[in-house]
């Protein structure tokens, strides 16, 4: 920008010169505007078809044709369709339309590589804006430095370049969400990748929004049934919880997340799986194994896979998460599984070390434990005057080696309500889910566990305390007597029951019933082959002859000790009459 004490110049570009008239007129605009006497340079340029275009300093007022039809595009773009077809609001639009002279700022690109792009001129640019480059690519502004600011892009970089125009929004990020979303896979953007079609958006949501404060929230007293045993009645989830599911590697993580999801079904539970860093081929066949349970009707999948751009796995578990809170400011409950966070973690170092933020302990930049804190401080169970919504997060994370000191496990565990730790001997060893009963906990506890359930568990907890503890000793000692052989037995089939095939959730009678007749030692003499088996064929049968016991736990009440008379009675009859 040309400047003097009282004066400011500005570049008319346009294909013909414009006569005195239109000169004054224009500098009359742009000094009323401004507040100081501009006055009007023109310069040739016969690629403008119509109208002209007006640089003064880095703002640009583009009133050439294709400027116009940009902001009818843009215009369009934000209609909402309702019910019935949009061509009518495309008609009325179009119609009722009037170009606006409006001033854009812009900017050009300095550099550009892996993903991060430094744009100089935009100094008015805020942390977090949405830039527009030319050729329709869009990114974040994220490093803010005296004379360029960095910013991540989304989309083919491939079509950035040095010099390439950039243009400032306003707008920061956000994402389209509606109920159309149900059932569908998006990216992290939210654009529809099932083959599917476009979605139709609602409303826009900022994918990165400030969590619901003390006073719009309500206690975590609400139980959400996973439905794997050892997690209902040891470490139980409650509504608006945050669960972190951690272990190395190949430990059953993800199983226990979508055994979770699988278990919602019927429940009024709108489920979101996000998955960061997958391989394409593991997200589809998730997708693949929701649909084939009837699960993707509650579910949405949002994938910015292993072969997407860290920008993009950057943004994807803040857009999951504004998806759940459209849900939940609409009354529902929302359960997301963040899988997984210390790929998360990885796409953001690489960004951030890209931007030239000074490296921390392990290389992860300072602000890395606001980067999990500020996304899952968004799960909540909303006060009644909210409409009493919730979401519950089940965040995984990976180790090394069993290591749950390493820097990212230690910061989500000091974040989330609890954790349940998978560990790898018990994995290999046949206990799956491998649950560490040891390392795990629920800091909701018994708040989030039914009436009857809290009965059932009973001594549950220290009877595999004593059972680990006594194993350990078992391999040092040769003799053991008879009570110490009886207990050892007993808690080898509590063991048993707690293994649990995949994709086959309890009813919650169903873990009760199991957990009654376990702890009065009905199973204690049977094999640990046959444990499984017995209750294969003892629920149904139970199912069949004691609906009135099976109500009374399915409402809420709480479990008399005649109920549980009545279960142990019938486990025995049943051993008895099958000879089992």
């Amino acid at each position: 920008m040309n400047t003097t004490d009282a004066r400011l110049t500005a570049r008319l570009f346009s294909a013909a010169a414009p006569d005195s008239a239109q000169k004054a007129k224009l500098e009359d605009v742009l000094s009323k505007k401004y507040g100081k006497a501009v006055d009007l340079a023109w310069q040739e340029d016969r690629t403008i078809v119509g109208g002209f275009r007006i640089e003064l300093g880095t703002e640009i007022i583009d009133w050439t044709a294709e400027g116009r039809l940009s902001q009818l595009k843009e215009k369009l773009v934000e209609l909402k369709p309702g019910a019935g077809s949009v061509i009518p609001l495309i008609r009325d639009a179009v119609r009722s339309w009037v170009p606006e002279v409006c001033a854009r700022e812009v900017g050009s690109v300095l550099t550009v590589a892996d993903g991060i792009a430094y744009v100089s001129g935009l100094e008015n640019a805020t942390y977090g804006e949405i830039l527009l480059f030319e050729g329709g690519i869009r990114g974040m502004v994220q490093e803010l430095r005296p004379g360029r600011i960095g910013c991540i892009l989304f989309g083919r970089v491939e079509e950035v370049s040095e010099g390439t125009a950039v243009y400032r929004t306003g707008k920061t990020a956000g994402i389209g969400v509606s109920d159309a979303m149900i059932g569908r896979v998006v990216d992290a953007l939210g654009a529809p990748i099932d083959g599917g079609g476009d979605i139709p958006v609602d409303e826009y949501r900022m994918i990165e929004s400030p969590a619901p404060g003390i006073v719009d929230r309500q206690p975590v007293n609400t139980p959400m049934q996973t439905g794997i045993l050892s997690i209902d009645s040891m470490f139980p989830i409650g509504r608006g919880q945050r669960e972190l599911i951690i272990g190395d590697r190949q430990t059953g993580k993800t199983a226990i997340a979508i055994d979770t999801i699988l278990n919602q079904k019927g429940k009024d539970m709108i489920c979101i799986y996000v998955a960061i860093g997958q391989k394409a081929s593991s997200v589809a066949q998730i997708a693949e194994l929701l649909r084939k349970h009837d699960a993707m009707r509650y579910t949405i999948v949002v994938c910015a896979g292993a072969g997407e751009s860290a920008s993009m796995q950057y943004i994807a578990p803040y857009a999951g998460a504004a998806i759940g809170e459209y849900f939940m400011n609409k009354g529902k409950d929302v359960l997301i599984v963040y899988d997984d966070l210390s790929k998360h973690a990885i796409a953001y170092r690489a960004l951030s070390l890209l931007l030239g933020r000074s490296p921390g302990r392990e290389a992860y930049p300072g602000d890395v434990f606001y980067l999990h804190s500020r996304l899952l401080e968004r799960a909540a169970r909303l006060s009644d005057r909210l409409g009493g919504g919730s979401m519950t997060a089940l965040p995984i994370v990976e180790t090394l080696g069993g290591d749950i000191s390493a820097y990212i496990p230690t910061n989500v565990i000091s974040i989330t309500d609890g954790q349940l730790f998978l560990e790898s001997e018990l994995f290999l060893s046949g206990q799956r889910p491998a649950v560490n009963v040891g390392l795990s906990v629920s800091r909701v506890g018994g708040s989030a566990q039914t009436k009857a359930m809290k009965k059932a568990v009973g001594s549950l907890r220290l009877e595999l305390a004593q059972y680990r503890e006594m194993k350990t000793f078992a391999q040092f000692s040769g003799d053991l007597d008879e009570s110490v052989k009886r207990q050892f037995e007993f808690g080898r089939a509590l063991t048993e029951i707690l293994v649990q095939p995949l994709q086959k959730p309890y009813r919650e009678w169903e873990e009760i019933v199991i957990l009654v007749v376990s702890l009065a030692k009905i199973t204690t003499g049977l094999g640990v082959n046959e444990i499984r088996p017995f209750f294969g064929r003892f629920l149904p049968y139970f199912e069949e002859c004691r609906v009135d016991v099976i109500s009374n736990i399915e409402n809420g009440k709480t479990l008399s000790d005649d109920d549980k008379e009545i279960i142990v009675s019938e486990a025995k009859k049943f051993l008895s009459e099958n000879n089992v």
